[in-house]
């Protein structure tokens, strides 16, 4: 299963912005920032790429619905279910 270039802009773009989040995280470290605000600004990053990885699930989710429709490859269900959970 390919994923559809169209479909990854906004999830490159969110794991691009989660990258950039880590590297103020870092920062913060060095720096000596609170607690509070770096486990904020981790719990931030943790959620972006969480929402990247569902968006990239529910393209493939998409693609194998379609394909099973028009006669391809049958929907892995276990496949597709281990994927989903791995993010959980």
């Amino acid at each position: 299963m390919e994923l559809p270039a169209d479909e990854m802009v906004p999830v490159i773009n969110r794991i691009k912005r989660a990258r950039g989040q880590l590297d103020g995280i870092l920062r913060m470290l060095e720096d000596g920032r609170s607690c509070e605000d770096v486990v904020t600004q981790l719990a931030a990053v943790s959620k972006a790429l969480d929402r990247a990885g569902f968006a990239v699930i529910a393209s493939g989710l998409r693609q194998c619905v379609t394909a099973e429709s028009d006669g391809g490859e049958a929907l892995d269900l276990q496949r597709m279910e281990r994927l989903f959970l791995s993010l959980a």
